[in-house]
This record gives C-alpha cells, sequence and structure tokens, in this order.
C-alpha cells in the first residue's frame, strides 16, 4: 500500500490489485501455516530429545515471562533450525506455482522448447540425497551454523519458492510460525493420547497430515 501511494512499486498498482496481493498473502499463508504447524509438532512429538532441547532453549529466552514475544524470536537458534528441518522434509508448497520457460534451454542434457510449463518438485529436492546426508532422517542440527536458508538463494531449500518469484507471504508465515511454536514449547509440556504417532501425509496443493495430531497439553 505504501508503494502504491509513493508511486516506488515501479509500475502501476491499482486499488483493486493492493487488494487482491493482501487476499493473497492472507490466504496462501492461513492453509500453509496451519499445516507446518502441525508437521513441526509432529516432528517434535516423534523425536522427544530435540522437543527438550527447544523447551530448554526457549524457556532460557524468556525467563519469567507471561509468554514469548517477538523481541525473544532473534535468540531462538535451535528453534528456528527445528522449524527449517520440519520445512525441509515436508514444504508447504511440495510443488511450486508453475513456471513458463520463454527460450530453449537445456538442462542436463533435455531440451526444453520456449513456452513449456516448467513445475519445481520442492519435497524431492529437499529430500535430495546429493545435497543432504540422511535426507529422511529428522537433524535440526545440519541448519545450526549452516547459511542454507529458505530465501530462495540456496536451491537445495526451496519451500517458499525462489528469486522474484518466491511466497509473497514468506515474512508473515514465519513470523506466525516462530512465534506460535516458540509459545507452544514455552508454556506447556505434551504428551500423545495413549495412542502411535502416525506420520501419513495427506493429499493438496499444501500437503497435511492424513490424520490431524491430537495431542494432550499440561501447563509448565
Amino acid at each position: 500500500m505504501r508503494a502504491r501511494e509513493d508511486g516506488t512499486a515501479g509500475f502501476d498498482l491499482s486499488e483493486n490489485d493492493t487488494i487482491a496481493i493482501v487476499r493473497d498473502i492472507t490466504a496462501t499463508a492461513t492453509d500453509t501455516t496451519f499445516n507446518t504447524l502441525e508437521w513441526i509438532m509432529s516432528e517434535l512429538m516423534k523425536n522427544p530429545n530435540v522437543m527438550a532441547k527447544a523447551q530448554t532453549e526457549i524457556r532460557q529466552i524468556a525467563g519469567k515471562k507471561t509468554m514469548v514475544t517477538e523481541d525473544d524470536l532473534n535468540q531462538i537458534e535451535y528453534i528456528r533450525a527445528v522449524i527449517k528441518e520440519a520445512m525441509r522434509l515436508h514444504p508447504p508448497a511440495p510443488v511450486l506455482v508453475p513456471h513458463e520457460s520463454t527460450t530453449t534451454v537445456i538442462i542436463h542434457g533435455y531440451e526444453i522448447p520456449p513456452k513449456t510449463k516448467l513445475i519445481v518438485n520442492a519435497w524431492a529436492i529437499a529430500r535430495d540425497p546429493q545435497s543432504w546426508e540422511a535426507p529422511e532422517e529428522f537433524r535440526p542440527e545440519r541448519f545450526l551454523g549452516s547459511e542454507v536458508d529458505f530465501r530462495g538463494n540456496d536451491f537445495q531449500f526451496i519451500p517458499f519458492g525462489e528469486d522474484r518469484r518466491m511466497c509473497p507471504a514468506i515474512n508473515f508465515a514465519m513470523v506466525t510460525i516462530e512465534l506460535a511454536i516458540a509459545n507452544l514449547l514455552y508454556s506447556f509440556d505434551w504428551r500423545l493420547p495413549g495412542r502411535d504417532l502416525d506420520m501419513d501425509e495427506g493429499v493438496g496443493l499444501s500437503v497435511p497430515r492424513k490424520n490431524p495430531l491430537y495431542l494432550i497439553a499440561t501447563k509448565f
């Protein structure tokens, strides 16, 4: 909205365009964010040692506060690694928005003619053993001290897409996810309600769990 008012967008941006962009940011961030939160908690329940480390970190950072605030998020190194690792195994959009080639290109010996629809499989890229050690294992430590990020510059990890056509809701989604997970781990201890934890995936543009995750929370 500020870019539309001061003309810094670099192109014409009508009021309807602005409304559409805001709607896209809100709508696309909702389902993907909820699915991501559920997968993060699923992986933490599956890996209790990781859960314990994450809870220790945020409880030391927040101290005796009533809740975690955005000011605390700058310090959550391990929890941020947990979030990245969960998003690597369960990307918000496993298949990215289709692109179209503008010229003839050759990729690994395959000729791609102009106007070909190209679909990037972010799920497969994030589990490629040539890019990741033990790719099927949940190891948040792989992101500690690593510069690999989801901002679109590291092509082995593109849960939000890449370059100029990244998801416009990335900042909104990440603050929401970090704040939600940090507060869930800070305020409660968690256990399964006497049943096995299944990790089956459902079907959708943003892949949810096949079955909802039910947990019992105990106030810390």
